[in-house]
């Protein structure tokens, strides 16, 4: 049986500290860490690589925010940080391959842009804890916080630097697509910064304290909370509003999720999948 090996590559092996994090650096870092799978990859081993992405996310913010202080730019908006997040996966991810290809050949390597879930009500979204970006003095660093609403934290006795939450991941949606990569003997990249955190159910409370999930409700509970206000207009509200209609025509089953979790919320694996609204549900895993 084929041994599977990951790699874990964290973001400051690939900007260093004292670099720049530009793509000639990127390249020739990732060139030597290349070399070592290679040779893991030689000893007959499948490698799965996944790779931090600290320093360039948080770069990638800086860019944005840096930009949108500039009036000839103002019109383009800034991205929300698991987007960035999905923008460096993939320019990690290409870095990442060209270097593994140039010894292996084209194609040896596959990016896979990843996504897990988290749970809403994580304490991590409370409590910041991952640093991102460059360091900066103690001043600079208040100046950053107060101007840009972040988190900043002492960092290893270098500095202070931005730090964001990272909830626990409970599932990686995309793991069977990497199992049919690995199966097919590709060195596979992902999971980059420790994947792009999404939330498949319908929340109460949202951006609240107090949010929670739904695994499966009723027809009924969905039309209280929605005659509350809990599903604003132009966002969730269109989406209970049309399984309520789909409901009220003879359908036994709605459901709100993510394209990747379908099946799992079909089949009403509450735990890993999105929210089921019945004509009558039961009263289990009602509110989680």
């Amino acid at each position: 049986m084929t041994k599977i090996a990951v790699v874990a590559l964290g973001g400051n092996a690939l900007t260093r500290a004292g670099q720049s994090g530009s793509y000639d650096e990127m390249m020739a870092n990732a060139a030597a860490m290349a070399t070592a799978v290679n040779d893991v990859l030689d000893a007959g081993w499948r490698v799965v690589v996944v790779h931090g992405n600290g320093p360039q996310v948080g770069n990638l913010a800086m860019q944005q925010e840096a930009a949108l202080q500039q009036e000839a730019t103002a019109a383009v908006p800034a991205q929300p940080l698991a987007l960035l997040g999905a923008m460096t996966q993939g320019m990690l991810g290409s870095v990442i391959a060209r270097a593994i290809d140039l010894l292996r050949g084209r194609g040896a390597a596959a990016a896979l842009v990843t996504h897990v879930t988290v749970d809403p009500a994580d304490p991590a979204f409370g409590a910041p804890s991952k640093p991102i970006g460059p360091f900066f003095e103690p001043a600079e660093a208040e100046r950053l916080a107060r101007r840009g609403g972040w988190v900043v934290k002492p960092d290893s006795g270098r500095g202070y630097r931005r730090v964001v939450a990272s909830p626990q991941p409970l599932a990686v949606i995309e793991i069977e697509a990497m199992r049919a990569l690995v199966e097919a003997g590709r060195l596979v990249i992902a999971g980059g910064g420790g994947g792009i955190p999404v939330l498949d159910r319908v929340m109460l409370d949202y951006g609240t304290p107090s949010q929670s999930s739904l695994s499966r409700i009723s027809a009924d509970q969905a039309a209280r909370y929605l005659a509350e206000g809990q599903f604003p207009p132009g966002s969730m509200g269109p989406k209970i509003e049309a399984a309520l209609r789909f409901l009220d025509d003879g359908g036994e089953l709605s459901v709100i999720t993510s394209p990747a979790l379908l099946a799992a919320t079909l089949a009403g694996h509450g735990e890993t999948a999105g929210t089921r609204i019945e004509r009558a549900a039961s009263q289990s895993g009602q509110a989680r």
